[in-house]
């Protein structure tokens, strides 16, 4: 079963790996026609709202509480059922969200003033924002309707159209500040259109898909129609999960609200960083993640402990293995990835200092913001929501005492590295809960793989440590040479990793438990 597990996250890894190269693609055009500006920062306040609700509706509290029980039918009811519980489900979502669809847009100047208080001193800023906020929200409808989709293929096995489908997002936002640009009001204006024809054409991407194996919802049907058991059941496991993850999207809000009282750039400078950081995220947790829930919720509802205790284990070993190295690379090559990526044209060498800054703060808590994903996700799969949330809440109340506490003397990265802190309390919290309760025990040869992954990581941090050239002199460097010698340096601190992991006796087989 982990060989199957492997395969299946490898094939989400690798599809997110593909989006999130063409989400590296739209960055460098934005980043190259419009810098880290006061219009940029306006659009990503903008779209981080509807972005919040997308995690809260799409992949966060309803995937969540959704797709354990659509696992459940699955098993053990009819294909009718299987339908029926589809059709309720996705007539009450489209209900819900297009009713706060509709609230958003109309609030949309209340919730600037929620989000970033510091706007109200600046009447164009304010203007401009709540007017991409009103192109934005829609996005909130479509992605959710999609999310449900997704959550319908990943039961069924199907995991790469799911993670294939946000590359139509960052295909719009590109064509958008390309096409549109110069036939808009002001030019920021193309990139909230963008997000809104990205949310289209992912959910009708999906469509065929789900009619072709008897699942394409019909959201027409039930709109506000309780009456299902299944549909009932969700709604009792959504509401805690629903403030679990407002909790985390709480945090990122509160990071944009201080950002908003720094000096202008302090968002974007925040935001490329974070895209950084969520290259890693994305191609590894949120594949684990994926992958690793739906098996969770099939090894609780077969009751088989060991193998529930198994698929953690094997989970948090990728994690290590995976996000450790990815976090040393980012943490002492967060210049010169910058530079290499985005410096040019309206990106200046300043903008690569800047955000150098909170990368390296975000790269200390990547392994946490990674195990959070596999943590969360075992207590869902066991339709225990109400736990997680109350320690969201402990996090949340952690990150804006950080953040006070940090954005005075390191302004900007003081907001990041409040939040890496914060991650790595959320993560001691639930590992020791599952221990204490039973549903996870560490299987042997943890201490030995430790000491492995801790040579091969020294090693490979002393390999670019030495051979690195400091930021103030790879932003005087030609875009040729900087894409050749960051290669150079990620292909040969890759080699050393692998060789001296081999060499200690670690094999990919040690990394597969049979009982997962």
């Amino acid at each position: 079963m982990s060989e199957k597990l492997i395969k299946s996250t490898g094939t989400v890894g690798g599809m997110t790996l593909v989006s999130r190269l063409f989400g590296y693609a739209r960055d460098v055009v934005v980043a190259s026609l419009f810098g880290a500006t006061a219009g940029v920062d306006m659009f990503l306040l903008a779209f981080r709202i509807p972005n919040f609700l997308r995690r809260l509706f799409a992949e966060g509290a309803f995937s969540q509480a959704f797709v354990p029980v659509l696992s459940e039918y699955k098993t053990h009811r009819s294909p009718e059922e299987v339908k029926n519980l589809v059709d309720h489900v996705a007539g009450n979502l489209a209900a819900m969200v297009f009713l706060i669809t509709i609230l958003g847009i109309i609030l949309a100047p209340f919730l600037i003033l929620v989000v970033a208080p510091g706007y109200a001193a600046d009447l164009a800023k304010y203007e401009m924002t709540t007017y991409m906020l009103r192109i934005t929200f829609p996005y909130i409808f479509f992605i959710s309707i999609t999310a449900l989709m997704g959550g319908i293929l990943n039961t069924y096995q199907k995991f790469a159209l799911p993670a294939i489908t946000p590359v139509l997002l960052n295909l719009s936002i590109m064509g958008a500040a390309i096409l549109l640009s110069p036939y808009t009001q002001n030019p920021h204006y193309s990139l909230a259109w963008g997000v809104l024809i990205g949310g289209v054409a992912q959910l009708f991407f999906q469509m065929p898909f789900l009619y072709k194996i008897g699942m394409l919802p019909r959201f027409w049907l039930h709109w506000f129609d309780w009456s299902n058991p299944g549909v009932k059941k969700i709604l009792c496991l959504m509401g805690p999960a629903l403030l679990g993850a407002s909790a985390m999207q709480i945090n990122l809000l509160a990071g944009t609200m201080f950002a908003s009282f720094l000096p202008s750039g302090s968002i974007s400078w925040l935001y490329y960083s974070d895209r950084l950081l969520e290259f890693p995220i994305g191609v590894f947790g949120v594949a684990l993640a994926t992958v690793v829930l739906p098996h969770l919720s099939e090894k609780y509802t077969a009751q088989s402990a060991e193998g529930f205790s198994n698929s953690i284990d094997w989970a948090l070993k990728w994690v290590l293995f995976l996000a450790v190295p990815a976090s040393i690379g980012l943490l002492l090559l967060a210049g010169p990835i910058l530079s290499t990526l985005f410096q040019r044209q309206a990106f200046t060498a300043q903008d690569v200092f800047m955000s150098e800054q909170s990368l390296m703060a975000l790269s200390v808590g990547l392994v946490a913001f990674i195990s959070v994903k596999v943590l969360v996700s075992a207590f869902y799969a066991r339709q225990d929501t109400k736990f997680p949330v109350r320690i969201a809440f402990v996090t949340i109340f952690s990150n804006i005492a950080l953040s006070l506490l940090f954005m005075g003397p390191f302004k900007h990265a003081g907001l990041a590295l409040a939040s890496s802190l914060a991650s790595f309390i959320n993560v001691g919290i639930l590992l020791f809960t599952l221990i204490r309760r039973g549903h996870y025990q560490p299987n042997l040869g943890w201490l030995k793989y430790s000491l492995q992954l801790g040579l091969a990581n020294s090693l490979m941090g002393l390999f670019i440590y030495i051979l690195s050239p400091g930021t103030a002199e790879w932003v005087e460097w030609e875009q040729p040479m900087r894409f050749m010698y960051l290669f150079m340096l990620l292909i040969g601190s890759g080699i050393i990793y692998l060789a001296s992991l081999w060499i200690s006796g670690l094999r990919v087989q040690h990394l597969v438990t049979k009982n997962a």
